[in-house]
């Protein structure tokens, strides 16, 4: 590898930093890809319960072609802002950061970050927001300013870590009527359908202090940035895309949102490049999201195997599909008795591609006990993948720990959660419940 290569570092385009003035970038993020897709956002599911007669309002690519025409595209830029604003929030969260000295001690200090976000949805009970999930990811508390300034409290809905996304929502009842006539939800167009050279216009927060606009073109397509470990496509621009504008839109020339502002590439001989995630990969992501219902916790359900990451850069140098290596299927566990095996390599779950156990846990959790899932797999057949879909009934994890308990109690070695959890080695290798 070229020693300029452990040079360049693709970081978020968050702001974060201690209290008391100190700042940083965040780091390099390992995500995956998802499959396009352009599923619209029509009804939502809350964690508390579920509200099969709400829909949750979108403009999304579906209406795209309906909603623009060529008499109607902005006659510039000031004017296709002035129209996306509404629909961009600020968000400000606050996290607890620990930190351990030389001698071993630990220290927790409270720390703020500043992300973006954008209105997708609305249902009767809650407003949504899209930002990226590096800008809540463990925050104690999160905050949204809206266009008008005003401020309100809002709850991480969810998140999936892996294609660096989260939802917040907040309470309809909660917002004046003043702020819900002056904002509005973003129109969705069709990253797919967007061409090379097309303008673009990347709106955030930047840096903390507030929306700001940077005007630019989509450079490419498709784009594996380099120091991010991932087959997630992205969307490339020269559109600065500065910390804090994680979460922002990437609009184009009629205004509608055709990436998400994710990170920029930083070195010292490079200029002028940030990746945005393509709304179509997104679209179906958020959806799951907002649909998301909690499951209460003696309904939590279990997989039964013990896998590893097969990242794009293990995948290319031992010749094997993304996804999860299955190291061990359990014997009576759910993936064992559909007849996933050691070896196979799970590339989707639910229609979902996963190529993380973190992933994996993620869509797992919001799932319950007894339900049906399709697990597609590939498994090695005389050096080829062959693909399976495998439909595998989700045991109960109560019942499950309650079993390893018992064993326990007779002569077997019990293991804390976190033993359960990683092998020996302590590497990625996780036991999936």
């Amino acid at each position: 590898m070229n020693k300029k290569n452990f040079l360049k570092v693709t970081t978020y385009a968050a702001v974060f930093g201690l209290i008391g003035g100190m700042s940083f970038e965040g780091v390099s993020y390992v995500a995956d890809r998802y499959i396009n897709n352009n599923t619209a956002i029509e009804k939502t599911i809350t964690a508390e319960e579920k509200t099969p007669d709400s829909s949750v309002k979108i403009d999304t690519a579906s209406t795209l072609n309906s909603t623009y025409t060529s008499s109607d595209a902005a006659d510039g830029v000031s004017e296709v802002v002035e129209n996306v604003l509404p629909s961009i929030v600020a968000i400000d969260v606050t996290a607890t950061q620990t930190s351990t000295d030389i001698f071993g001690r630990t220290y927790e200090q409270d720390s703020s970050g500043s992300g973006s976000g954008i209105i997708v949805g609305q249902d009767d009970k809650y407003l949504y927001i899209v930002t990226n999930n590096h800008v809540v990811d463990e925050a104690k508390s999160v905050s949204v300013k809206f266009n008008d300034e005003s401020v309100y409290s809002a709850e991480v809905k969810g998140t999936d870590s892996s294609s660096d996304l989260a939802v917040v929502s907040i309470k309809v009842s909660d917002i004046s009527s003043d702020t819900m006539s002056n904002i509005k939800i973003a129109t969705l167009g069709d990253s797919d359908s967007v061409k090379v050279g097309e303008q673009a216009i990347a709106i955030g927060n930047a840096l903390g202090y507030g929306t700001s606009v940077t005007v630019g073109y989509v450079s490419a397509k498709e784009r594996t940035a380099s120091g991010i470990d991932t087959g997630m496509k992205l969307l490339q621009t020269d559109a600065a895309i500065n910390p804090g504008n994680s979460g922002g839109a990437l609009v184009d020339s009629k205004g509608a949102v055709i990436g998400i502002n994710s990170a920029k590439y930083a070195d010292t001989s490079v200029e002028g490049m940030g990746f945005a995630i393509p709304i179509s990969t997104a679209t179906p992501i958020i959806n799951s999201i907002i649909k998301a219902e909690k499951v209460p916790e003696d309904q939590a359900a279990y997989l039964g195997i013990r896998g590893m990451d097969v990242s794009a850069q293990y995948a290319e140098y031992y010749g094997m599909p993304e996804g999860i290596y299955v190291g061990e299927a359990s014997e009576d566990a759910p993936a064992s008795k559909a007849g996933i095996q050691k070896g196979d390599i799970i590339t989707k779950f639910n229609g979902i591609d996963v190529t993380t156990m973190e992933t994996l846990q993620e869509k797992l959790a919001l799932c319950k006990a007894g339900d049906k899932v399709e697990v597609v797999v590939k498994r090695a057949d005389n050096g080829n993948y062959i693909e399976k879909k495998i439909t595998v009934t989700l045991g109960n994890k109560s019942e499950m720990e309650d079993s390893q308990d018992t064993d326990s109690d007779s002569g077997s070695e019990k293991q804390t959660p976190s033993q359960r959890r990683f092998n020996q080695d302590g590497n990625n290798q996780t036991f999936q419940w």
